[in-house]
């Protein structure tokens, strides 16, 4: 085997180098010259190393009288074992079962297993890709085959191993299959086509999601009047200056030392997004829905269903006015306990007792719900609070009785005020008499007295109140519409813990939003598959069904055959029962990617 390099002229007339992998073969009489591979034209391992990368692929193919020289260098290595799987990856695919035995004989002790890939999270990924019709949509859009797979190997790896592309990258070269599956050439390509990717899908993210949601409507037979509306953020590693977006606000991770990210997504009630828009770190979440919904493109009288911090007032009256119908938790701060004995069970088997009042001066229908769990919940909490203030309260009493503690009535008042703004609303459940000497210069006493305020979370705990301008319908398809939400919920735990959306890395604004998309792209292929799965009686998160698909692995066997001959087996490990069974419920191979066969 050598290296030879040569002068392609291109259709303008420029001319250029590329590099290919020859071996010289005898066939009857006459020598020819076969080309292995085709390096392309960024083959960077430098000339004077070529001999010893042959030697090497010679060894790696078991060709007799090879010897290693001792200086060959890490390059020589690493790019030597490319091109020896790379070989094995390209010999003819034997998918269908022999019509005879094929039978060898070959020396056990010589047996080597090398090169495993995993294969599982990747077959379904490209399953749930395929379902979507992902790269028929991008090649409409003008993105040109190399592209295409690149941006589908960044959803499969989010699927896989969630992080950032540069982890992807590593991913793709060093433990998963998914290239060899996509026919991807990755020593040919650099880092950079993966960023790039992610900017040509940045540019066609509306096409995309309009798209793709049709698709889905298509594949399940979904109802879009229903829609999902909430907000998330994730934190930036560094400073991302050259972000505009990159802005400091409340992180629900609880990250103030970073900047933040938001993203707004609308989901249909089948829990696929409909549309997501990734917004300043410091948006707030009562100013962004009628942009979110006007991007959206809702039919005319769809539901819309979102939480309290969403609903208000302003926002209400302008979804009325748009031609939307609404279902929200209300922003009112007084409780009302449900008063009738009508009920709705809960999937758990919860007992939530309701009562449906119809306000028709408003046009509303306000839904007032009790929840034994979230009672024993709220009474936590609001126990909790008051003791943190009762404490706070008696060490300032105690600290009068102490020569250096606390006793000027006004140093007295501020840090009672102190306490009551920590005090997360219980401080209101108390009258507070701080008693002072004659001179009004020293407190002698602090006393308290807990009166409990009605309709609050201490008086009326697990108690809550839906309202809708929806007025036909009951109790129960109130209630259980509005529990669509906590689907949302789920959603955002999933591509926060289980889909790589935190933390985002990039400095640049539209890397950072395409880091968000190929999230939310890598979600809508989970959603698929999860919701194929549950039809057929498989109801698991994605986290256990990566743990089940990761097992499955791709791998080549090598051995010594008795003529001399090195025999190479690329082939997937056999899948355990529980992974069968998920490839029996999805129709798909048990052995993704076929068995290839190459003697040297």
């Amino acid at each position: 085997m050598y290296i030879r390099r040569v002068m392609t002229r291109r259709a303008a007339g420029e001319t250029y180098y590329s590099y290919r992998l020859v071996e010289s073969r005898r066939e009857g009489g006459r020598v020819r010259q076969m080309t292995l591979l085709n390096l392309g034209s960024h083959f960077e391992l430098p000339e004077d190393q070529w001999g010893l990368l042959c030697l090497r692929l010679g060894q790696l193919l078991g060709q007799q009288g090879v010897l290693l020289p001792a200086d060959a260098g890490a390059d020589v290595e690493a790019a030597a074992q490319a091109l020896a799987a790379r070989l094995v990856a390209r010999a003819p695919a034997q998918n269908a079962p022999a019509a005879s035995a094929d039978f060898v004989e070959v020396d056990v002790a010589s047996l080597e297993l090398v090169r495993p890939r995993s294969v599982g999270v990747e077959h379904v990924g490209l399953y749930a890709l395929a379902q979507l019709q992902l790269e028929p949509l991008l090649q409409s859009l003008g993105i040109n085959a190399i592209t295409c797979a690149m941006i589908s190997a960044q959803v499969v790896g989010r699927m896989a191993a969630p992080g950032s592309e540069r982890a992807t990258w590593g991913w793709l070269n060093e433990r998963s299959a998914l290239a060899e599956l996509l026919d991807l050439s990755l020593h040919k390509l650099s880092i950079m086509r993966l960023y790039r990717a992610a900017d040509v899908l940045i540019k066609h993210q509306e096409a995309i999601e309009t798209q793709l949601f049709a698709r889905v409507q298509d594949i399940f037979d979904l109802s879009a009047m229903v829609s999902l509306y909430d907000l998330t953020n994730t934190y930036f590693e560094g400073a991302a200056r050259a972000n505009p977006k990159a802005r400091r606000g409340h992180s629900k991770e609880k990250r103030t030392d970073c900047p933040l990210l938001t993203l707004g997504l609308v989901l249909d009630s089948s829990g696929f997004v409909r549309r997501s828009r990734v917004l300043a770190g410091n948006a707030v979440e009562c100013r962004s829905l009628a942009g979110m919904l006007e991007d959206l493109n809702a039919p005319h009288g769809a539901l819309v269903v979102m939480d309290r911090g969403i609903a208000t007032e302003d926002n209400l009256a302008w979804l009325g006015q748009q031609g939307y119908r609404y279902l929200v938790v209300s922003r009112e701060q007084a409780r009302v306990a449900p008063q009738g004995k009508m009920t709705v069970t809960t999937a758990g088997g919860e007992t939530i007792t309701v009562e449906r009042v119809l306000d028709a001066d408003r046009g509303e229908v306000r839904l007032y719900c009790h929840s034994p769990g979230r009672e024993l919940k709220e009474t936590g909490i609001s126990q909790r609070f008051c003791k943190r203030f009762e404490v706070g309260l008696q060490k300032l009493a105690d600290g009068l009785a102490k020569p250096r503690g606390p006793k000027h009535p006004d140093v007295i008042h501020q840090r009672i005020g102190r306490l009551r703004q920590s005090s997360f609303g219980a401080a209101r459940h108390y009258a507070i008499t701080v008693e002072t000497d004659p001179e009004q210069t020293r407190v002698i006493a602090i006393c308290w007295q807990k009166i409990p305020v009605a309709g609050t979370m201490l008086t009326d705990p697990g108690v809550y109140c839906l309202r809708s301008n929806e007025t036909t319908w009951d109790e129960e398809r109130l209630w259980r519409t509005y529990m669509m939400l906590t689907d949302l919920e789920a959603v955002f735990r999933s591509l926060k813990s289980e889909l790589g959306l935190r933390p985002v890395y990039h400095a640049k604004e539209e890397r950072g939003d395409s880091h968000l998309f190929i999230s939310v792209l890598a979600y809508q292929c989970v959603q698929l598959l999860r919701r194929q799965l549950k039809d057929k009686d498989i109801d698991l998160s994605w986290r256990a069904l990566r743990d089940i698909l990761s097992a499955q692995q791709r791998v080549t066997v090598r051995f010594q055959q008795k003529d001399g001959k090195t025999l190479h087996i690329r082939k997937t490990t056999t899948p355990e029962p529980k992974l069968k069974a998920l490839y029996d419920a999805l129709g798909l191979v048990s052995l993704p990617g076929g068995t290839r066969k190459r003697v040297d």
